[in-house]
């Protein structure tokens, strides 16, 4: 039986922190170690790393490039701020490596969003413009 319903392709989960100490944002090391530890509790693959540090007390940007997808990052110490990204697909649980990040960084507040990716459903459709 058709639903006119697919399941999600994988789920991408963004985090907003804020209220960071300075210090855990201008690490790069620490940062990639954080997230690694992140992956590999959400059941994910890690496969490659690039992290850059953009000076002193300046913020950190990296990504892991996991089997499943991603999981990225790009920090403001001057504020505090983090945005994280955690992209998986199959078994994967991008919302388990925002928890590890979360217990890392103790931000003081923090704002999560999950979106399904590639979930087509009949009424997602009405929304799709083609283009040639």
């Amino acid at each position: 039986m058709n639903s006119g319903h697919a399941a999600a392709l994988g789920r991408h989960v963004l985090a907003d922190f804020y209220g960071i100490a300075a210090g855990l944002l201008h690490d790069a090391e620490l940062i990639e170690s954080v997230l690694t530890r992140a992956a590999l509790a959400a059941g994910a693959t890690p496969i490659f790393a690039k992290f850059h540090h953009f000076g002193a007390g300046q913020g950190v940007t990296g990504v892991l490039l996991l089997r499943e997808s991603h999981i990225s990052i790009h920090s403001w110490p001057e504020h505090g701020y983090a945005a994280l990204d955690a992209f998986m697909c199959g078994t994967a649980r991008p919302e388990l490596a925002i928890d590890i990040a979360k217990q890392a960084f103790h931000p003081q507040h923090c704002e999560i969003r999950t979106i399904e990716r590639g979930e087509r459903s009949e009424a997602a459709l009405i929304g799709i413009v083609k283009t040639a």
